[in-house]
């Protein structure tokens, strides 16, 4: 039976780069698998108008080949849109565009395997290598794949705060949004929870609803204000191999102490969006009052379920004041948290955690001591705010590759930025 290099499990938009990547290799033999039956990338939050947070070049595969047949340009070259581009002018690739992008680059690779759901990981120690046994989801059938490394890209779940997760139909993550959209705009009232992009976008298409609807919207964020994403050129160095470096080997406290500072650099929102939502209430108030309340520095402490929608006990965490809300529908817009699959069980020794029972990730993704078992996107905490970047991707892509093949097959920058992060070299 025949063991592969490594394979990769789940194909989010950062092993969907490692495929792209590792296709044209001739002496890499790997498989991708995934339960879906096509690519597509957070379908819930495909608004119009929508784009990436990074210019174009953090596709797939420019940053580590730009001669890559895989890239952004040459799809747009392929699809004939590429003077359309230009003359656009704009670094920023719409939201569906970068989806059906993605999905074409899928059509190009031989080494994608959909409707793969995995369902349990075991080692053979005789052999050493990885038994992954699989189900099809739609027709039943089970395989079993064979591999000497693993790579897991199942990504993070969607959060929603503890015990809200059982409030009825018209409480949803805002993944879900836009398949409980219709559903949603029957309420008299929508109450969006979070301060983050996410939470402003549905808050920008549910002011544009009240152009023809009749509803309250609320938008309520524990944040003191709602932040712009910092985007100046010092700032984005910080998404540079050397920043990885002096995070990684920073104390765990400390780590944690800055990714709270952070928040603006990875979770803050578009600054013209903020204007934007700000310049449609301006243009609502000219004729009447927005049916808008907008709260920050504010927490829901307790949700309660009513007969015709929900209480919010809500504290203001400047005033320690408290008051309440009733709403007829919530959206959580409150982030994703990383969950470890289940299939991972038989496998479960091998791999390292923290103190806080976190995977414990080393500076080259791996999560094991024996450098068989890495992971994308899991390591906010040991790699920093970089991690869930769409421009960071050919550069881990580049290091798995290399810690995966044994080899280097594409160059892995080590310094780009200007700056210096730490003291290391300085002469006193």
């Amino acid at each position: 039976m025949k063991v592969y290099d490594f394979i990769a499990i789940g194909l989010g938009p950062f092993n969907l780069s490692l495929a792209a990547m590792t296709q044209p290799l001739e002496n890499a033999d790997a498989l991708f698998l995934e339960q879906r039956s096509e690519f597509n990338w957070h379908p819930g939050m495909m608004l119009e108008g929508t784009h990436l947070q990074t210019p174009f070049m953090s596709d797939l595969v420019t940053l580590a080949d730009p001669t890559s047949p895989y890239s952004f340009l040459n799809y747009l070259k392929q699809q004939g849109k590429l003077y359309r581009f230009y003359i656009r002018e704009n670094f920023f690739i719409l939201r569906r565009e970068y989806n059906l992008y993605c999905q074409w680059v899928c059509r190009q690779l031989s080494n994608l395997k959909f409707d793969t759901r995995v369902i349990q990981v075991e080692f053979d120690n005789k052999q050493q290598h990885y038994c992954i046994d699989t189900i099809n989801p739609v027709n039943g059938e089970t395989d079993q794949f064979l591999a000497k490394k693993l790579v897991l890209g199942t990504g993070p779940i969607p959060h929603i705060p503890e015990g809200c997760d059982a409030l009825g139909d018209h409480a949803i993550h805002s993944s879900d949004y836009l398949n409980w959209k219709s559903q949603l705009l029957t309420q008299p009232r929508i109450s969006v929870i979070g301060g983050g992009q996410s939470a402003a976008e549905i808050v920008y298409d549910l002011l544009e609803e009240q152009r023809q609807g009749d509803f309250h919207l609320d938008w309520i964020s524990r944040s003191p204000r709602y932040f712009p994403l910092e985007y100046s050129k010092l700032t984005l160095e910080m998404t540079s191999p050397e920043y990885v470096d002096y995070f990684h080997q920073l104390p765990e406290q400390t780590r944690e102490h800055l990714l709270a500072q952070q928040q603006n650099l990875y979770k803050g929102i578009n600054a013209d969006l903020i204007n934007d939502i700000f310049d449609r209430l301006y243009e609502m108030d000219l004729h009447q009052a927005p049916k808008v309340t907008l709260m920050t520095s504010t927490s829901v402490d307790k949700i309660e379920r009513q007969d015709n929608g929900y209480q919010l006990q809500l504290r203001h965490q400047e005033q320690q004041s408290h008051g309440s809300l009733s709403t007829r529908a919530l959206i959580f817009a409150t982030g994703y948290r990383g969950a470890l699959p289940g299939f991972l069980s038989g496998i479960a020794d091998q791999i390292n955690w923290d103190g806080q029972e976190r995977l414990a990730v080393s500076r080259h993704y791996a999560i094991d001591d024996q450098q068989r078992l890495f992971v994308q996107n899991a390591e906010l905490h040991t790699h920093g705010f970089v991690t869930p970047d769409l421009g960071m991707a050919c550069y881990r892509n580049s290091v798995l590759l290399q810690q995966l093949l044994g080899w280097q097959p594409y160059p892995i920058e080590r310094k780009i930025a200007f700056q210096q992060f730490g003291l290391n070299g300085v002469n006193s």
